[in-house]
């Protein structure tokens, strides 16, 4: 069932399209919606598994990749402040870690490095090169360890390069953690303790977290659940506690539909970049239309252009965050998996495309 208590005027086309959610195995879902109607937001599905509560629409939830939106945006201040060049050597910053020269910041943000991802690579093919544990089994029992940014890096460059710097596109998290240390060089500072000063304070997201090594979700939260399997037995785990240090600034996020709206909704209303930068950082790229931390996506003639970055843990928890051009209307929403013998990756496409048709109106949506 969906959320009856949603806040805001009823929208029976929105609710029809988070409960495709849960109709399809999510555990639970909460969303905000703000466009010329207003505000509104809902949930659907259970808030955790065997009760019958819904998911708090105040919910904090872990975002994942989304915190990449967020890193970019403080490496292009850094740039409008012109002590960053978006073509310049990220070696000539951190040259203690052996990286090849050719690798340039934009490259980092744009995934065109080349370099191997430390949560492990899947190729087209079906083969796994493995990284540090990041899924299944081994990722249950070691998901409260911490890392350390370094020591991640460290282990991407062990591995060999994916093509050549700059010829290609290979999303990779190890971009994004090599970003949060030239934010620390650069900027004097933790990568924490800047975002903090750049976006968190100055724009009220009292409910973000996005650095350290925190293993505990704020109340008020839904649970998360990872199906694996473990031998011929398949099991189910509540993965709501996991630590935030495995994905420095690539996917280390915890946040709220709030905090993300209002994020998301500042960026593209001009309030944290330069224009000329905020153009660059939407201008798309390769394969998957991707620019500098956010993702491209054209919906046809009648909703025009969208920019979104959802997210996923590594187990659990999913985000999602779009946005228009002008930044007045955004869809914001925490996802739950729960212990539905189904793949999220198969189910999840049709149902996102339903709700961004809701949302923004338009042709198919891409992930």
């Amino acid at each position: 069932m969906t959320n009856a208590n949603n806040a805001g005027p009823d929208r029976p086309e929105l609710r029809k399209a988070i409960q495709t959610f849960v109709d399809a195995g999510f555990a639970g879902l909460q969303i905000r919606v703000h466009d010329e109607r207003g505000e509104w937001v809902g949930s659907a599905g259970v808030g955790k598994l065997g009760e019958t509560a819904k998911p708090p629409t105040d919910g904090r939830f872990w975002a994942g990749s989304v915190v990449k939106a967020f890193t970019a945006t403080a490496v292009l201040q850094l740039v409008a402040e012109e002590r960053l060049d978006l073509d310049a050597s990220v070696a000539g910053h951190l040259p203690g870690l052996g990286l090849d020269g050719r690798i340039t910041v934009r490259m980092l943000l744009g995934h065109t490095s080349g370099l191997f991802s430390y949560t492990g690579e899947y190729h087209p093919d079906g083969t796994v090169e493995p990284g540090i544990p990041a899924t299944g089994k081994e990722w249950v029992e070691s998901r409260l360890r911490g890392y350390r940014a370094e020591e991640l890096v460290r282990l991407a460059l062990s591995k060999p390069a994916r093509f050549e710097p700059g010829t290609d596109f290979g999303y990779s998290n190890t971009n994004y953690t090599l970003a949060a240390l030239l934010i620390e060089r650069v900027a004097g500072r933790s990568y924490g303790e800047e975002m903090r000063r750049r976006i968190l304070e100055p724009f009220g997201l009292r409910d973000t977290v996005l650095a350290g090594d925190t293993t505990d979700l704020p109340e008020p939260h839904a649970h998360g659940y990872c199906r694996y399997q473990d031998g011929d037995e398949w099991k189910v785990a509540d993965v709501s506690r996991q630590n935030l240090s495995m994905m420095p600034a690539a996917g280390g996020l915890i946040s709220t539909t709030r905090d993300l709206h209002a994020f998301f909704s500042a960026l593209h209303g001009g309030g944290l970049l330069p224009a000329p930068l905020l153009d660059e950082m939407r201008t798309p790229h390769g394969p998957l239309g991707y620019g500098l931390g956010l993702f491209v996506q054209d919906l046809g003639p009648d909703a025009g252009t969208v920019y979104h970055h959802n997210g996923g843990a590594p187990g659990g928890y999913g985000a999602l965050m779009y946005s228009t051009p002008d930044g007045s209307r955004t869809l914001t929403a925490g996802l739950t998996t729960g212990d539905a013998a189904v793949d999220p990756a198969q189910v999840f496409p049709a149902a996102l495309d339903g709700l961004v048709k809701e949302v923004f109106g338009g042709g198919q949506a891409r992930t």
